[in-house]
């Protein structure tokens, strides 16, 4: 659903504008709301709503009892905030998630399929680095390639 590589700024108002194709699925798909929280690889995740309630479902029935799954909701599900872009795309990240990505001016909106990653410019280009000279390897590991 979600495809590409975007460069944005932060306005001074502090918002951050989602691509004008990320807007056209949206539409396309009937989607208003987002939902943005803390990501993996210190970038922010960002949830189309129907999206962010299959994560919700898949996420609550993990165990209480065991504290991986304790400590994953709660730094998930605490960073949570719903967010709905404006008619130009924009909308406003709360300060604790940029500080939690390392965003202060601009930032890299890249689409994942079923989700969005926000990442600090610097912060994706060292990953992509790294991990573009392993994407054969991993391929090799993950998938059946014959």
């Amino acid at each position: 659903m979600f495809y590409g590589e975007y460069s944005h700024g932060i306005d001074t108002k502090g918002r951050l504008i989602l691509p004008a194709r990320f807007r056209e699925v949206a539409k396309e798909n009937g989607i208003e709301r987002f939902f943005v929280t803390r990501g993996l690889d210190k970038c922010i995740f960002m949830f189309a709503e129907g999206e962010w309630r299959l994560q919700e479902a898949r996420f609550k029935n993990l165990s209480f009892t065991k504290g991986e799954a304790r400590s994953f909701n709660r730094m998930f599900f605490s960073g949570a905030v719903e967010v709905l872009p404006d008619k130009q795309g924009r909308f406003i990240i709360p300060q604790y998630l940029k500080d939690f990505a390392g965003i202060k001016k601009d930032a890299v909106v890249i689409g994942i399929s079923n989700r969005i990653e926000i990442w600090e410019t610097a912060s994706w280009r060292e990953f992509f680095s790294k991990s573009s000279g392993d994407f054969e390897k991993t391929a090799e590991h993950m998938l059946d390639v014959d």
